[in-house]
């Protein structure tokens, strides 16, 4: 890719503020992101605004923040093309000057009794061209009080045909194209319009979107070439499904993105997680951040639907946990501790490192290695009441007395905590289990942990022997 700046890639996301952002939606943003990055380019950020009512400044917020906690830092923006309505008009006229536009007088009842009868005619609902003028053609007389939509002169001949990067060569007739609004009758421009001036004005290379704007790009297209412009490379991204095989939308289920945030899952987690929901680098299923802006093309972009799935993302996201940095993983984790009434002096102790260490491969979220390093900060442990009635009983008590016993004359370390055990379980006659899971019931409130002799001295003397006086 040449660095040269006519050909620097740049790419856009551009979504619509309405409604939270969900996983769908920032994987249309993943891969423009993805392909600046790994291409030397710029990423922009524009928000489509227009839909007044139903826009609102908290799903722009949103928004933000997802991008912001993924780590998709924008190059340039956010843009917002309320703020860009001059500039629109301005193209507006330049193509009514050049005829390219022309005024429809049509009204709404006429344009829904002409889509009846089409109907009927079993026949596409289209636009007829009554207003449109032609060399020899009378155009009915002007009604009075009407304020008329601009309409764009779609050309009747040809094709449009561009190269999808992931569909493929895409042929679409200009016969199938009617002549689209591209103002209302207040003078405000439409969607399509105004995102052709945008691409234009921002110098977008590259269009990754997903596939439910196909049917809008063969009219971009031609208001591209209409304002003498070159289209910018095209790759329509197919549906991000849910579990039940249903489009993932608010509707159905879909969570918004700054939720997975919250329940604990990593950014690079996710990051590579929404990766593989539509392109792949061969087998690899767990790559860094930084692999994958390497990796990242055009060219392995899957055609056919992705499926969420998030028993998997969980699966992705404990690979991530376990492979992490311990002091990087404290930094995350604190905020969490201290969010559940955990105080700040207490955590800075030096333990959480070690603690972190001993149990994030038994994890799959940052909140599930929350829940086991809270353990070690309570004065007194929540004991699951089926594991003691299971394991902390008449035969084990007399072992788990002993065992305290004994550790209150020993050095504290692993090493003694384990042969202070083999001495009291020959004494007892006992094996490992019998006594271990009713120790690790009453000192950590449940039966299965990481080894035993660890857990204990991450603990501390004080708190275990405290803490076994209560079998």
């Amino acid at each position: 890719m040449s660095s040269s700046s006519e050909n620097k890639v740049r790419t856009r996301f551009a979504p619509s503020p309405t409604g939270f952002i969900h996983l769908g939606n920032i994987r249309s943003a993943l891969y423009p992101w993805a392909f600046a990055r790994a291409n030397g380019g710029d990423f922009i950020l524009r928000i489509e605004d227009t839909d007044l009512e139903r826009s609102t400044q908290a799903s722009v917020d949103v928004i933000l923040e997802s991008m912001s906690w993924l780590g998709m830092t924008p190059d340039e923006g956010p843009f917002y093309q309320m703020q860009r309505m001059d500039r629109y008009k301005e193209v507006l006229k330049q193509l009514q000057e050049q005829g390219a536009v022309y005024p429809c007088y049509m009204s709404m009842a006429e344009l829904d009794a002409l889509r009846e009868k089409q109907m009927a005619a079993k026949e596409k609902p289209r636009y007829d061209g009554t207003w449109r003028p032609e060399p020899g053609k009378v155009l009915p007389p002007l009604p009075e009080g009407v304020q008329p939509v601009l309409r764009f002169k779609n050309p009747t001949t040809g094709a449009v045909v561009w190269d999808d990067k992931v569909k493929g060569r895409i042929e679409v007739s200009n016969e199938e194209l009617d002549d689209l609004v591209i103002a209302r009758p207040d003078g405000t421009p439409t969607y399509n319009f105004c995102v052709v001036v945008d691409d234009i004005d921002m110098a977008i290379t590259h269009v990754i979107r997903g596939d439910d704007h196909v049917n809008n790009t063969p009219r971009q297209i031609n208001i591209f070439k209409a304002l003498g412009k070159e289209p910018p490379v095209f790759a329509h991204l197919p549906t991000v499904l849910n579990e039940q095989g249903e489009k993932l939308s608010k509707r159905h289920g879909a969570k918004a993105v700054t939720q997975y945030r919250d329940e604990g899952y990593l950014a690079d987690a996710m990051i590579n997680y929404l990766a593989r929901l539509g392109w792949s680098h061969g087998d690899d299923e767990i790559f860094s951040r930084e692999q994958f802006l390497q990796w990242f093309d055009l060219d392995h972009l899957g055609s056919s639907a992705a499926r969420f799935d998030e028993a998997k993302l969980r699966w992705v996201n404990a690979q991530h946990l376990k492979a992490m940095d311990d002091d990087a993983l404290v930094v995350l984790l604190k905020p969490r501790l201290l969010a559940r009434g955990i105080a700040q002096a207490a955590l800075d102790d030096g333990h959480l490192t070690s603690i972190v260490a001993l149990f994030k491969d038994r994890c799959e979220t940052l909140e599930d290695l929350a829940q086991w390093a809270q353990v070690f900060y309570v004065d007194v442990p929540v004991i699951n009441e089926a594991d003691y009635q299971q394991h902390v009983t008449d035969a084990a008590r007399p072992a788990i007395a002993a065992l305290r016993a004994a550790f209150a004359d020993i050095a504290w370390s692993k090493e003694t905590i384990s042969a202070t055990f083999k001495t009291v379980l020959k004494e007892q006659g006992l094996k490992m289990p019998q006594l271990a899971m009713p120790v690790r019931v009453l000192t950590v409130g449940v039966a299965h942990t990481p080894s035993v002799d660890a857990v204990l001295e991450l603990l501390g003397q004080k708190k275990v022997i405290e803490f076994l006086s209560k079998a």
